[in-house]
């Protein structure tokens, strides 16, 4: 996350709980990623807005050699160095800001798990990691689906604007709403060839941790994953 939007203080600390087993983080957002992913045995990993180290520990579990974290909360790096010991290379970083201490062409997969729709610099970051990839390397994305958001916010589906959504005991989360196009484009537009797109939906053995969540993800789109090429 950025220094301004990222998770601090309490609210990090119950983002990291609730990503532990969430039917949105846990059972939604991470299976599809790691299925995106595929065989990671032998590559070198960004994990983008690392959160509590989740994916990172998912990533090694599946043969990673090596993971770097960026990520802008303090308190969430703390989770992550918790979980991960010193087996993943972390950094505090403000992502609004160029991955100046990432070398060219070091990575063969980033993964940016619901972190992108958070960026205003989206462009740069985009810019950035097209140059931290080797060629052929691949960039997962995930984001807030663009029609889940147009129902729960209502308006216009064309409305591009930063929204809050309510979290946890009194916090918000703060992103800005897009289009399908932007997303898209935005991304195709940096240089990168799309190679799969999937709407991901809770995995069935969430569904006794949280019935009403788990169905409604049957029911209406929540979150868009995508796997690109860097050409």
């Amino acid at each position: 996350m950025t220094a301004e939007t990222a998770y601090h203080g309490d609210m990090g600390r119950q983002f990291a709980l609730q990503a532990t087993d969430s039917v949105y983080n846990a059972h939604t957002d991470r299976p599809a990623m790691l299925r995106l992913a595929g065989d990671v045995s032998g590559l070198h990993v960004l994990d983008v807005g690392c959160g509590a180290g989740h994916y990172a520990a998912e990533l090694l579990r599946l043969g990673a050699v090596r993971v770097v974290g960026v990520e802008g909360s303090e308190t969430l790096l703390q989770a992550a160095r918790e979980r991960l010991g010193d087996r993943v290379v972390l950094r505090r970083h403000d992502l609004e800001e160029p991955l100046d201490f990432l070398e060219d062409q070091s990575f063969d997969l980033a993964v940016m798990a619901l972190v992108y729709h958070h960026i205003d610099a989206r462009g740069q970051l985009l810019a950035e990691l097209r140059r931290v990839l080797r060629p052929g390397g691949k960039l997962l994305v995930s984001t807030t689906h663009p029609t889940g958001d147009w129902a729960y916010f209502g308006g216009s589906y064309f409305a591009e604007e930063r929204v809050r959504l309510p979290f946890g005991d009194g916090f918000a989360l703060s992103y800005v709403r897009m289009t399908l196009e932007t997303f898209l484009g935005e991304l195709l537009g940096a240089g990168f060839a799309l190679e799969e797109l999937t709407e991901p939906r809770a995995e069935p053995e969430s569904r006794p941790l949280d019935p009403r969540r788990y169905d409604k993800t049957q029911r209406q789109p929540h979150f868009l994953a995508v796997r690109l090429r860097r050409p």
